[in-house]
């Protein structure tokens, strides 16, 4: 999953992603098959600050957002991927 995509979705929305507005946390689960490491599930965390009238979209981009992500689309069949989000409601729309 990228951020990237994400924060152009929020962006698109009117709600500014940039200036660390969304960072990720990212955990990959490796397991070993036949003696090589395997990559079999990742999970993204997202971080977003956004005024507080903006969480019921940025809920809704969430949802949707993976069926849009490049990334997302070329992996999820090979790798298990989940995401989820923290909202931290700020006071500026800039």
């Amino acid at each position: 999953m990228t951020g990237r995509h994400l924060r152009g979705a929020l962006e698109a929305r009117k709600i500014h992603a940039g200036a660390q507005r969304l960072t990720a946390d990212v955990t990959g689960e490796i397991e070993v098959e036949e003696g090589v490491l395997v990559i079999r599930r990742i999970h993204v965390v997202y971080h977003i600050q956004a005024p507080a009238e903006a969480k019921a979209i940025i809920e809704r981009v969430h949802d949707i957002h993976a069926d849009r992500c490049p990334v997302y689309k070329s992996l999820h069949k090979a790798i298990e991927i989940t995401t989820s989000y923290q909202f931290s409601p700020n006071q500026s729309t800039s």
